[in-house]
């Protein structure tokens, strides 16, 4: 009997001890402490660290020039062996023996034509497997759609809902891989990376439990790679984190996180590791034609030099011989598939995404927003990037073109949608737009399957009967599993022989070397990119102490060169005042600096004046205006650098104009002279945003006064508010839907299915 009593208390007490347990377990792996990347010490201690603080200057590798490049892509060809020959004959030698080919004149294993994420990085895995690479791209790195992005390197958490409703495993897949993808991001390039939290407002009390359940699985998928935990947030933290946010209907909010970063030096960063590691890398290299063997099989391309008609020079077009082609060519994908066969069928269909810049203040500097109840239902962002606010996106179907340009509908609607969502008293001015742009989305359909079928969001590798090994689709985040699945299909298709690095170039400029053993597998999940091994959070100090450059300026170079900010200081001029005494500002609105410019020439093949502004150092994105104001300072170093006479300067001038009016420069803008510029004419004319503030001299306190009366009275006016707050002169368009329609890809289209 007492036995029995005693076993009815020691159930329940266990049965308690287990569920503590469990619960104690859940909590820890929760809140356990976790390696946040970017937080730990650098790989390369600053070289200012040793005894007595002495400066120890780094001695970082130097890729090749540009000009060598060239001349490494004709020597595949044989072209130096047949040019000495010719010469011999010509002065009278005799030469009956072939001439022996040497390794620098052997075919490349694989010929990448592309410069974006996908190429590059494709370009990174092969040659730290040990292949002979060669990339060529048409324009500049991360010139198309790898600059245009949101800048996130996420899982998805849109694809997530998609997969459970629908019951869609390849979006599961493709969730689960991009997770997995992004921890490898974020450690690989810290220093362009980092975590970001994003919040969901809660308008009903029914949605707490529904996108907690949803996060909560976001994070369960991401296992042991994920940071950060979701969490929820009341009504009053949510305001007190985001206090633009509209406080009418509001009940809470629920942050996960996913990380952000700059996408285009992301790029440029994978070009310059690869070129480090022995890739052959050129920009501005436009293929022409594609070469095949008596067979009908692939086995090289004849390409030109684009920079040499900019330079008023009749461009020579020379062969580049491979046993491989790799075609990674994103929207222009099918371009390169028809020199190949002009009958193939397309596989591509763009899709335009476009973003508008909007000042700091419309967002706080560590917290981003979706909204994931549109008008639409479609999800919109509401980012930090680079002190600005970035939001977007729109999905649109669209013609392929070079530098498509935001239509009017696109920016008003994410407009309309971001005002849905803050505060009434914060008015979202058409102004206030710093830029706007429109990238191409290449979705692609698999030539395989049925015509019937729906688009793909994830990425396709397909090879065509004479060897043409095709990469498109996927996105950002999984550009690394989509290069290795890419060059793993290449290594089996063209018989390929992996080999391990035997003395590797040694990228940190030290000793330290990446604890990636370069043997000949895929090592890309541990190879760090240019300027990771010295990064640490607290470098900017060390470059403040020794060079005096500004605070601001010296955290962007840290996060954007990583420990290459070094150099980048030690090339900027000096600016004669007590302080700081190094780094001319490019734009007094921004940190970019003259080092830059001539940093991104020397070592990052910058080659136009458009190089600069929009893929190396972001301004042509953050405010097209301030972009213009800048063009003949950053033309003008470029010229002593690159030694262009006044003909090229005018070219880079005309050039750069028609760019920035891809990235939302108005039109009245558009027709400006250098002179102009200079005189300080921008900003100066009768436009929308001269007028969006109140000037000196302008008004009398009581014509003010009665201004602002008027305008609080028409404040419940929208038409007063539409006809004072657009600009007199709209961008021009190139969107293809009827005017007053919602601007994205509706619910039943096979775009969203």
């Amino acid at each position: 009997m007492a036995a029995r009593r005693g076993s009815r208390f020691i159930k329940p007490l266990l049965y308690t001890a287990g569920a503590g347990a469990a619960g104690t377990a859940a909590l820890y792996v929760t809140l356990r402490p976790r390696e946040i990347p970017g937080t730990e010490a650098a790989a390369v201690p600053p070289p200012t660290y040793g005894e007595g603080g002495v400066f120890r200057p780094p001695r970082f590798p130097v890729a090749k020039s540009r000009d060598e490049q060239i001349a490494e892509l004709k020597r595949s060809a044989g072209v130096i062996s047949q040019v000495a020959e010719k010469a011999k004959k010509w002065l009278g030698g005799s030469s009956t023996a072939t001439p022996a080919t040497t390794a620098d004149e052997e075919p490349y294993d694989l010929l990448i034509i592309g410069g974006g994420a996908t190429g590059t990085g494709i370009a990174l895995d092969a040659v730290t497997r040990g292949l002979k690479v060669a990339l060529v791209e048409r324009d500049d790195f991360s010139s198309g759609t790898s600059s245009k992005s949101t800048k996130l390197v996420h899982g998805g958490v849109r694809y997530l809902e998609k997969a459970v409703w629908n019951l869609d495993y390849n979006q599961y897949s493709l969730v689960v891989e991009a997770l997995r993808e992004r921890r490898y991001f974020l450690d690989t390039a810290p220093h362009l990376s980092q975590w970001l939290p994003i919040m969901i407002p809660l308008q009903k009390w029914w949605q707490a439990p529904y996108f907690w359940a949803g996060t909560k699985f976001y994070d369960f998928l991401a296992g042991k790679e994920n940071i950060e935990s979701s969490y929820f947030l009341t009504k009053s933290k949510a305001l007190d984190a985001f206090p633009m946010l509209k406080k009418e209907g509001l009940v809470g909010a629920l942050v996960y996180y996913d990380g952000a970063h700059n996408d285009s030096r992301m790029n440029v960063s994978l070009a310059m590791t690869a070129a480090l590691y022995g890739a052959t890398v050129v920009s501005h290299l436009e293929v022409t034609s594609l070469e095949k063997d008596a067979n009908g099989r692939l086995c090289g391309a004849k390409a030109k030099d684009c920079i040499a008609e900019l330079d008023g020079k009749k461009p020579e077009e020379f062969t580049i011989k491979a046993k491989g082609i790799i075609n990674a060519t994103g929207p222009f994908t099918d371009s390169i598939r028809k020199m190949d066969d002009q009958q193939v069928e397309e596989i591509v269909a763009p899709s335009s995404g476009v973003h508008v810049i909007l000042p700091g203040y419309y967002s706080p500097a560590n917290m981003g927003l979706i909204d994931p109840n549109t008008s639409d239902g479609r999800v919109i962002f509401f980012l930090p990037w680079q002190g600005n606010t970035i939001a977007g996106t729109t999905d649109t179907a669209c013609d392929i073109a070079k530098d498509p340009v935001a239509g009017e509908e696109e920016i008003d609607w994410i407009l309309k949608e971001v005002k849905r969502y803050l505060q009434p008293e914060i008015n979202v001015r058409r102004g206030d737009v710093l830029a706007a742009w429109s990238g191409i989305r290449p979705l692609v359909r698999d030539p395989k399957a049925g015509k019937t079928e729906g688009l793909v969001r994830n990425h396709l590798v397909t090879t065509s009967p004479s060897g043409l090994l095709t990469c498109s689709g996927g996105k950002w985040t999984t550009y690394r599993q989509m290069a290795e699945e890419t060059v793993d299909e290449a290594i089996q298709e063209f018989g390929l022989k992996t080999q391990p690095l035997v003395n590797p170039t040694l990228i940190s400029g030290t000793e330290v070397q990446d604890e990636a053993p370069l043997d000949g597998t895929c090592q890309t999940h541990r190879v760090r990119l240019v300027g990771a091994h010295g990064y640490s959070k607290t470098l900017f100090i060390n470059l403040i102490q020794h060079y005096g450059i500004e605070t601001d300026v010296a955290k962007y170079l840290c996060q954007a060169y990583g420990d290459r900010a070094w150099t980048v200081a030690a090339l900027s001029a000096p600016t004669e005042q007590r302080f700081p005494v190094r780094g001319v500002k490019i734009s007094s609105l921004y940190p970019f600096i003259d080092g830059e410019v001539r940093y991104c020439v020397r070592h990052e093949y910058a080659q136009t004046a458009t190089d600069v502004i929009a893929r190396r150092m972001r301004l042509a994105f953050l405010n097209a205006q301030a972009a213009l104001e800048s063009l003949p300072k950053v033309i003008d170093i470029m010229a002593e650098e690159l030694k262009w006479d006044a003909k090229r300067k005018d070219a880079e001038w005309k050039s750069s104009l028609l760019y920035l009016g891809s990235m939302g420069l108005p039109k009245s803008k558009l027709s400006l002279s250098r002179k102009d510029v200079e005189s300080g004419h921008v900003g100066k004319y009768s436009d929308e945003d001269y007028h969006l503030y109140a000037r000196h001299g302008e008004l009398t306190p009581e014509q003010a006064c009665a201004h602002l009366f008027d305008f609080g009275i028409s404040l419940n006016h929208s038409s007063f508010l539409n006809r004072a707050d657009k600009p007199d002169e709209l961008l021009q368009s190139d969107s293809k839907f009827e005017s007053g329609k919602n601007p994205v890809v509706g619910r039943e289209s096979t775009v969203n299915k």
